[in-house]
Parts: C-alpha cells; sequence; structure tokens
C-alpha cells in the first residue's frame, strides 16, 4: 500500500497540502465538499503527489512542505506550474 503526500490548488491559487493512502477518494472528497478543511474552497485541481511505501515518510514530506523552508522548496519544485502554467488559467 503507498502512503500518499498530494498538494491541491483551487481557483484563488490557494494551495492545500495533505496526506492519504487513497488518493482518488481523499480527491473526490475535497471536491464534493466532504472535507471540513477544504470544503469552502472547492473545487481543487491536483498539482502535485508523491507516494511513499513507508507512512513515517509520508507525514515526514507533508510535514516538511507546511513549514517555510518546506513551501519555498516546494515552489522551487513546481516552478514551471507556477510561473507559465498557472498563470495562463
Amino acid at each position: 500500500m503507498f502512503h500518499y503526500v498530494y498538494i491541491l490548488e483551487n481557483n484563488e491559487k490557494r494551495l492545500y497540502i495533505g496526506y492519504t493512502t487513497d488518493l482518488r477518494k481523499r480527491f473526490r472528497e475535497h471536491n464534493r465538499k466532504r472535507a471540513v478543511s477544504t470544503k469552502a474552497y472547492a473545487p481543487w485541481r491536483l498539482i502535485h503527489y508523491e507516494a511513499y511505501f513507508n507512512e513515517h515518510d509520508a507525514r515526514r514530506r507533508e510535514y516538511y512542505f507546511k513549514t517555510n523552508q518546506g513551501s519555498r522548496a516546494l515552489k522551487r519544485m513546481l516552478k514551471v506550474y507556477f510561473y507559465t502554467v498557472r498563470s495562463k488559467q
């Protein structure tokens, strides 16, 4: 079984970072407004995910992305998306 860390973005360019073991199901929950933390900001689109065998590794990566340093690293990783694809939407 895989453990996923995922990044969502809504139309207002708000980002959400989360963890799950069933990425498809969790993504549907976010867009059907069944996730309390994100229902006010739907609809969402999946812009990035990472898969891990070990739950501890996935949770550690999620926590890292939520830190200031991790946020900067994420923006560097997705630089092309943020500065070209995102600006055309």
